[in-house]
């Protein structure tokens, strides 16, 4: 999915109030993490993630391996804290992108 600099803006700006829905901790990427993440992403469609890892590296290519699992768009990485996007056409009220 390829997303406009407008609608990556905006996505920004929806994800700033929100607080981490899964936290990855020592163990890091587990099958489990990435299962609550993929049903984090179908409930929510726009979410956080706290990614604590030591490295900066580990934590750039933690949160790439997060979006490619769950064929996800990375949004922003921030410090330790990542926005992720998937649209789910079967919510009730699914996130509206603005126009191209």
């Amino acid at each position: 999915m390829t997303l406009t600099d407008k609608q990556h803006r905006w996505l920004r700006q929806q994800a700033h109030p929100l607080k981490p829905v899964v936290i990855l901790g020592q163990n890091g990427l587990t099958p489990a993490v990435l299962k609550e993440i993929n049903g984090a992403l179908t409930a929510h469609e726009l979410i956080k993630i706290r990614i604590n890892a030591a490295d900066r590296d580990d934590r750039d290519g933690v949160a790439v391996l997060i979006a490619e699992r769950n064929q996800a768009v990375l949004i922003q990485r921030i410090g330790n804290v990542a926005c992720y996007y998937r649209a789910n056409p079967k919510r009730r009220q699914p996130l509206v992108l603005p126009a191209i």
